[in-house]
């Protein structure tokens, strides 16, 4: 919490340089969160969408490196070749309350909090924006809140429910029970759908919409257990015409694809690079080394025959054996500056794979294997047999959720945890440094020693 009182007086300022590429005209810079901003649809435009561009401006931070590769390496996903101490804490789940990214992430992560609870304020008092706008605005505030409490909660557990800017209540918050994080984040995603349109707000998929609110909450209801509304909720997003599955996986990472529901849109493209994620895991030279490397559990659950191993990953044999990297996003830097990928953030695939497994909870097993064949099809893999219980079809969903989102914002990580999979999947490959408290971070040093109220998650003490 300590980054974020540093932040409070210079966040808006900072998001007046970053928000260029989604509207023409800047924040003022000598505002804060005042009427000023929120009186002109641009500037308005400007405060809420700012927080994209802040979030992937630079490389290893929460939104792409942090989360994407940190929580595989937690996981086994992925681990990292050379040694480097910030994360080889990650890889052998050697975590402490101090670690470096322990708390750059929560310090990320609760300042964009702050971001969208200022928008949320400023918004809610406006009177001369375009209704349609402000409702937009709105909805989207509150949609990236839940957004980040949902990474908050499934990484460090019970957490401070921040819902305002008064900086000296926040900073004295007690953490928040994970049931009551949830309500929250359940009742703000609703209140986003009511107030966001069908349509993205601009051309492209770099901004959320209703669709992209839905998406989340049958997430959220998959992982409080609400199979029924998971199902249903997800459905309004997979019948949505807007969407579907491409059967080129190679298109399937492309800038506004048909399969994207949410993207960041890359915004330094200095040298030809393209996403953060293409740079860090994509090997400078056709021979050259990747540094992160795909666990090789991973490989070998890649059924024979399966497009996502062909097309999603990529190999490099060396004097020591061949080993693996991802390959979802293919350009580490390109002859333009020309952007051909943007960022993944949920896409329809996950949708089916919700359903999928709301639908087996419930013993609706021919629907939920139907699901699960759409995303194996694709694949290039034969359907499902018809005879398979439930167990077995919760392991299929298990094996097609790591196959398909592999590397992908915390999926197999948050799946091993919420599933209560964790100790018999991850104790035989991390041995001795393996504990099931290890399922959540610690609470950073820096938010306890400036915080009396909060306490430290189990094992961490």
């Amino acid at each position: 919490m300590k980054r974020i009182h540093i932040l409070l007086t210079s966040i808006f300022l900072f998001t007046a340089t970053s928000c260029s590429k989604y509207v023409d005209t800047p924040l003022p810079k000598n505002e804060l969160v005042s009427g000023l901003v929120f009186k002109d649809d641009k500037t308005a435009t400007a405060a809420v969408t700012g927080v994209y561009g802040n979030m992937y401006s630079f490389n290893y931070q929460f939104a792409n490196v942090l989360i994407n590769y940190l929580t595989a390496m937690q996981a086994d996903d992925l681990y990292y070749f050379a040694s480097f101490a910030n994360y080889d804490v990650f890889r052998e789940n050697r975590l402490l309350p101090s670690s470096q990214y322990v708390q750059s992430m929560f310090a990320d992560v609760y300042s964009y909090i702050y971001q969208m609870n200022a928008c949320i304020e400023g918004l809610s008092g406006a009177t001369t924006l375009t209704p349609a706008v402000k409702n937009q605005l709105l909805g989207e505030s509150y949609f990236m809140r839940s957004f980040f409490y949902f990474y908050l909660v499934n990484m460090y557990g019970d957490v401070p429910m921040v819902t305002g800017t008064d900086y000296q209540v926040n900073g004295q918050l007690p953490r928040a029970p994970r049931a009551a994080v949830y309500d929250t984040i359940i009742s703000n995603l609703k209140t986003a759908v009511q107030l966001m349109g069908d349509q993205y707000p601009a051309a492209q998929r770099n901004r959320p919409n209703k669709a992209v609110a839905n998406a989340l909450l049958a997430r959220v209801y998959l992982y409080t257990e609400n199979w029924q509304q998971a199902e249903a909720t997800a459905s309004l997003v997979i019948n949505n015409n807007d969407y579907t599955l491409l059967k080129d996986l190679n298109t399937v990472f492309l800038a506004n694809s048909k399969e994207a529901l949410f993207q960041l849109q890359p915004l330094n493209v200095l040298g030809g690079r393209n996403t953060w994620e293409g740079f860090t895991s994509t090997p400078a030279t056709a021979t050259g080394t990747a540094v992160f490397r795909l666990h090789p559990s991973l490989v070998a659950a890649f059924e024979s025959g399966d497009q996502r191993a062909a097309k999603w990953t990529d190999f490099r044999t060396t004097a020591s054996g061949v080993y693996y990297f991802p390959y979802k996003y293919k350009i580490r830097t390109a002859p333009s500056a020309a952007l051909t990928e943007y960022s993944m953030v949920m896409r329809l695939a996950e949708q089916y794979l919700i359903r999928a497994e709301a639908r087996i909870r419930q013993n609706k097993r021919d629907e939920g294997r139907s699901d699960l064949d759409a995303i194996r099809e694709r694949a290039g893999l034969a359907d499902l047999p018809a005879n398979l219980d439930q167990a077995a079809l919760l392991l299929a969903v298990e094996r097609e959720r790591r196959s398909e989102l592999f590397v992908e914002w915390g999926h197999r990580w948050f799946d091993l945890k919420r599933t209560k999979r964790s100790d018999a999947v991850l104790g035989p490959l991390k041995g001795a440094n393996w504990q099931s408290t290890d399922t959540l971070y610690p609470i950073p040093t820096d938010a306890i020693s400036t915080n009396q109220h909060l306490t430290q998650n189990p094992g961490y003490n």
